[in-house]
């Protein structure tokens, strides 16, 4: 059965919903669900309510072991660790080093970089993806090289020139990604530097925004059928660990934010309480001069943005929310549409000036003609057997093949991307080991240039939309690209390119 056949059959969807709760199959889906003791919760009530207003946590940062310059090491942990998101109530994830969210990493430039990786997670394999950085293939944590449960590996490679930007790294398991991610696993890793354009008076504050649904018990709720379809929202939208927490700045300042969406599923169309954001930088990095008066950012799951905040000189609560964003829902249970707060910033003591900002940051020199070209497209398929529904999220008909090469390029080649997304809700399309730029988007006939020359690796497409970018890889080996709505990755829609 086709979505649309689907939606308007959703009569049908209520009455089979708990068959399809207990039956569901996904393709490549671990449907189990666990709770680190290998037992799947029996709670079905949520918490609802968190703690809010606490002052904004710093993020842990991992510690380098190493005294020699210009080489970061360090040993990164996965495994079960205990967590308060309600105080007095522990709650089982996993976690990097012990830390929700994990621990930061921060590097430089042309940096070393060599990291132990031990998955201490029960019965489930896992690697580290470093999110949006040029690493070789065989470092990049692909769901190909999988690192068995109890076991260790090393993951070394070279911080290239003139990659200074916010990225992150995440679990890359077929099948389970989205449930490693969703208990917990997922830090920042920034590039810095060494001569950084930005005045160091702005600071530079990092909002790694999450989310988490809880059942009453305090364990970490499972999907729904709706999370599975739709991609994973939460019941509550976390910003470095915390719900609705708070930063004090003076009154007229001007400060630097690194904006991460690190959720599953979770639209993020910002806006900040009468203030305008001015866009620094993307995924891959500051962008050419900055960008002044946007008054909403939309963030699909994965993408990243640095912005700068001039605030007004008066006193008071300033509120960072996250507006409706309608992107398409399959099924029942769709969200009502709201606006919530994700953080506020509080205004207090005497005022200060605002910071001026240079002119140009850097140069980015726009990729040539293409001379190879490739069109994919997601599309979407669900079903229902005698026990179950079925659904496929797939990439040119196909479901993920880990022993199957979808695409092939060459090292060095400029290639058009072609993506189209012919269903009937948004899909972030995102690609490994390299930043592509957004030439163009068309839609019901209509193309729109990119505004803007940006680093991206993450793109959101809308439904019935074409995007087209332009990459190159500049190193060999199998790369994947798929959907970042982290369940539709689990359930198929990914590809493999082979880079020759």
């Amino acid at each position: 059965m086709k979505r649309r056949e689907f939606l308007l059959g959703s009569a049908a969807f209520a009455l089979n919903v708990t068959k399809a709760m207990a039956g569901m199959t996904m393709s490549g889906s671990n449907m189990a669900g666990m709770n680190m003791s290998g037992a799947a919760s029996k709670s079905t009530k949520r918490i609802r309510k968190l703690p809010v207003g606490a002052p904004l946590s710093g993020l842990a940062k991992l510690v380098n072991q190493s005294n020699a310059p210009a080489v970061f090491e360090a040993t990164i942990e996965a495994g079960i660790a205990s967590h308060e998101f309600v105080p007095g109530m522990a709650t089982q994830v996993l976690a990097y080093n012990g830390s929700v969210p994990g621990t930061m990493i921060e590097v430089f430039e042309g940096d070393h970089v060599k990291i132990a990786f031990k998955n201490r997670i029960p019965d489930q394999a896992s690697t580290i993806h470093w999110h949006g950085l040029e690493v070789p293939a065989d470092q990049d944590g692909n769901p190909t090289n999988p690192v068995a449960s109890g076991s260790d590996r090393i993951y070394e490679f070279t911080i290239p020139e003139g990659s200074a930007g916010s990225y992150w790294y995440h679990p890359h398991p077929h099948g389970q990604t989205s449930e490693q991610v969703y208990r917990g696993l997922a830090a920042p890793f920034i590039v810095r530097s060494k001569n950084d354009p930005l005045p160091t008076e702005l600071g530079d504050t990092v909002l790694f925004i999450s989310s988490v649904s809880l059942n009453a018990d305090g364990t970490i709720a499972e999907n729904t059928a709706a999370d599975l379809m739709n991609g994973r929202e939460g019941d509550h939208v976390l910003v470095n660990g915390s719900k609705q927490p708070v930063l004090t700045l003076p009154p007229g300042s001007s400060h630097r934010f690194r904006i991460y969406n690190a959720t599953n599923g979770h639209f993020l169309r910002l806006s900040l309480d009468g203030h305008s954001m001015t866009l620094v930088g993307t995924d891959g990095g500051l962008i050419t001069a900055p960008i002044k008066g946007f008054k909403e950012l939309l963030l699909a799951p994965a993408e990243r943005a640095e912005i700068i905040v001039d605030f007004q000189s008066k006193v008071g609560p300033v509120t960072l929310s996250g507006k409706a964003y309608e992107r398409g829902w399959m099924g029942g249970n769709k969200p009502p549409a709201m606006t919530t707060s994700l953080m506020t910033f509080n205004l207090a003591g005497p005022v200060v000036q605002p910071v001026t900002l240079p002119e140009k940051l850097r140069d980015i020199v726009p990729l040539g003609e293409p001379t190879a070209r490739h069109r994919i497209e997601f599309s979407e398929n669900m079903g229902m057997t005698k026990d179950a529904m079925t659904m496929d999220f797939l990439i040119d008909g196909k479901s993920f093949d880990m022993n199957r090469v979808d695409l092939k390029a060459r090292v060095g080649e400029v290639a058009l991307w072609e993506i189209f997304n012919n269903s009937d809700m948004d899909h972030p399309f995102h690609i490994h080991g390299t930043q592509f730029q957004i030439v163009e988007r068309e839609k019901n006939g209509s193309k729109t240039v990119a505004p803007f020359l940006a680093w991206k690796d993450t793109v959101n497409i809308t439904a019935k939309e074409t995007v087209r970018i332009k990459l190159r890889h500049s190193m060999p080996g199998l790369r994947v690209y798929h959907c970042h709505i982290l369940e539709h990755e689990d359930q198929g829609m990914m590809g493999t390119l082979d880079v020759i």
